[in-house]
């Protein structure tokens, strides 16, 4: 399997990788998975079984990067693409909670979609939001994304985005 290696201005993202366990879980907290479909692990090694897992799948249409600050290296959290043999991928990202307010996840699924759209000649992607999670919609509103729906799950509502980058470009932060 190839490693993907994602730049932005200020975010490095590479596929997860185990090496990468320790300080990603360090990154969730009960706060953080909030609007999560998961709950926290409740240890380092529930997290590695589950990433073990994840792994040992080998699911080629299940991709999770580990997002970083450039000029540190400090882990701030996950974007997903998930589906992503799929015409409309599925975007997801979750950052811990030093990082809120700092305009990464907006930059880190901007990197990701602008990556997925020239790599796998994806036009369009579905970006599911809790509804109660305005931070994470306006990510979605900076994007350009179209309120394309809703889903429900066990934890919240949501509703699902569609993010256009070829039709509906976005410009700025």
């Amino acid at each position: 399997m190839m490693q993907v290696l994602i730049r932005s201005a200020r975010l490095q993202l590479s596929q997860f990788k185990m090496a990468d366990a320790g300080e990603v879980f360090e990154c969730i907290t009960p706060a953080t998975a909030r609007f999560m479909r998961w709950d926290p692990p409740k240890s380092l090694n529930e997290y590695k079984a589950h990433r073990e897992a994840r792994l040992q799948a080998n699911d080629q249409s299940v991709l999770s990067f580990v997002i970083r600050r450039s000029d540190t290296m400090e882990c701030l959290g996950i974007a997903g693409l998930d589906e992503a043999d799929q015409p409309t991928p599925e975007l997801g990202i979750w950052l811990k909670e030093a990082a809120h307010g700092h305009g990464y996840g907006t930059e880190a699924i901007r990197a990701v979609a602008e990556w997925a759209t020239k790599t796998l000649a994806k036009e369009s992607f579905l970006y599911p939001v809790a509804v109660q999670n305005v931070a994470s919609r306006r990510i979605a509103e900076k994007l350009n994304g179209e309120i394309v729906g809703t889903r429900r799950n066990q934890k919240y509502e949501s509703v699902v985005y569609e993010i256009c980058p070829l039709t509906r470009p976005w410009s700025g932060g």
